[in-house]
């Protein structure tokens, strides 16, 4: 699964992308406005994270100009702006998320992989996709989850591609 990370600070990026890397994700990144553009018509990412203080282009110019292209493609907005009127402005705009800075690796992680949940749900059904059992689990592709019973088990793309290897 592809992501465009669009952040003008090289130490955030860099952050985000090994993180994103970790859970399994091929990373497009972009450290300004116009480069994200660019970088989203070229590469067609499956999700976008987006600054929304960038050089050349706003995060906001660049979401309403990807939301005139495809009205489809997740967006999360990863910024220092936490008024409410920054909030709601980058969801009407078509944002899907917004996570504030200074943000937990955690919290990241688990916006990430919603979003991911409904780009994978979205796609053409396949084999690889339905879910499989691998001794007392059971493993659901299309939710990035394991289940144990009643406990449910978050897994990232890497978790889940390891675990299909294996099965």
């Amino acid at each position: 699964m592809k992501v465009l990370i669009a952040e003008d600070d090289s130490l955030i990026r860099q952050g985000l992308r090994e993180l994103l890397q970790v859970e399994g994700y091929q990373v497009i990144e972009a450290p300004d406005g116009a480069v994200a553009l660019a970088s989203f018509r070229e590469h067609q990412p499956d999700f976008v994270c987006l600054d929304v203080m960038m050089p050349h282009l706003s995060g906001y110019d660049v979401c309403r100009q990807i939301r005139q292209e495809n009205s489809d493609v997740p967006i999360i907005f990863i910024t220092a702006k936490s008024e409410e009127i920054d909030k709601v402005l980058g969801l009407e705009l078509g944002a899907d998320d917004f996570i504030t800075k200074p943000f937990g690796v955690r919290e990241v992680q688990a916006r990430v992989r919603a979003v991911s949940r409904r780009c994978l749900k979205r796609q053409t059904p396949s084999p690889e996709k339905e879910p499989f059992d691998m001794g007392d689990l059971t493993i659901h592709p299309l939710e990035l989850r394991a289940k144990r019973g009643e406990e449910a088990i978050d897994l990232s793309l890497r978790d889940l591609a390891i675990l299909q290897l294996l099965h």
